[in-house]
């Protein structure tokens, strides 16, 4: 399962995002694949849905992975230290 996000995840988008990503809470056993390549802002509201995405994952044997990070997200992540939960390809 490959997502793709582009633009600002900001606070304005959160509700939007979360509703178009829900249906990554049910996937199970597989692997998910957050594409950031074009993302150009996450907010904490933002990180709030990748960590329950992960979560979702983990509990039903898959795992989540954030490919084409923007250095500008790659920060955020490591300011919040989510750079240590994740895994990057």
């Amino acid at each position: 399962m490959i997502a793709i996000l582009e633009g600002s995840l900001d606070t304005a988008a959160v509700p939007e995002t979360e509703a178009a990503m829900s249906p990554l809470l049910d996937v199970a056993g597989k692997d998910i694949i957050l594409d950031c390549t074009n993302l150009q802002y996450i907010s904490s509201g933002g990180l709030r849905i990748f960590l329950g995405i992960l979560k979702s994952a983990q509990a039903k044997g898959g795992q989540v992975y954030i490919s084409g990070i923007t250095n500008d997200v790659r920060a955020v992540f490591a300011m919040t230290g989510f750079i240590n939960i994740f895994k990057f390809k």
